[in-house]
């Protein structure tokens, strides 16, 4: 799956970084939802600047058992379709670099 960004854990929980595709730049920050007040609602807000566009919540991996954290995006620039991502520990770095990969719809 291809990786439409970057982002690194702060101490926090919280992560910043960069999404990045043909037509987009755009820096991104991914904060604990401090609003939260059922399960069914998201563990995180997605901000670009004071923009919100999505949301993340944590998952638990059916195969290894591992919590990861689950993306919904949505933005004029996207079109009309939301954009569904999880955060994967990018492999020999840093353990609080993550890359944002892409889960096309179809």
């Amino acid at each position: 799956m291809p990786a439409i960004g970057y982002v690194t854990q702060a101490e926090d929980g919280s992560f910043t970084g960069q999404l990045r595709t043909l037509s987009i730049r755009a820096e991104i920050t991914i904060a604990f939802n401090d609003c939260r007040a059922n399960d069914t609602q998201p563990d995180y807000r997605v901000y670009s600047g004071d923009v919100e566009i999505g949301a993340g919540w944590n998952r638990q991996s059916a195969a290894s058992g591992h919590i990861y954290v689950s993306l919904s995006l949505a933005a004029p620039e996207f079109g009309p379709r939301r954009l569904y991502a999880n955060l994967g520990r990018v492999p020999g770095e840093d353990d609080n670099r993550f890359a944002v990969i892409w889960n096309p719809a179809d």
